[in-house]
């Protein structure tokens, strides 16, 4: 999340666009646009976003995971993993 400290205005990023644009990817922190003193748009490199929306799909994963559990739907792990030995056992000896 952009601080304060890291805010611009939208004419100083117009002005100096070349150097919001390298500040992000030295940093990886995101920067803040302003216009007329209030929060309008983030800039942010690539890799920061593309790692940052990662995280958030595995949030999203494990909430629903937990949901699905507190609702039932799930087992506990130690008897997913029996189950998944005995599969895994049971088509070696097939073959």
């Amino acid at each position: 999340m952009p601080d304060s400290s890291n805010s611009h205005s939208l004419s100083d990023f117009k002005r100096r666009t070349a150097e919001h644009i390298r500040q992000p990817k030295r940093t990886g922190r995101p920067r803040l646009l302003t216009i007329d003193g209030k929060p309008e748009l983030v800039i942010q490199d690539a890799r920061s976003c593309l790692e940052m929306l990662e995280r958030a799909e595995a949030i999203v994963g494990i909430r629903r995971g937990l949901d699905d559990f507190a609702a039932g739907k799930g087992r506990p792990a130690k008897a997913a993993i029996r189950k998944a030995i005995r599969n895994r056992a049971a088509r070696s000896f097939v073959r």
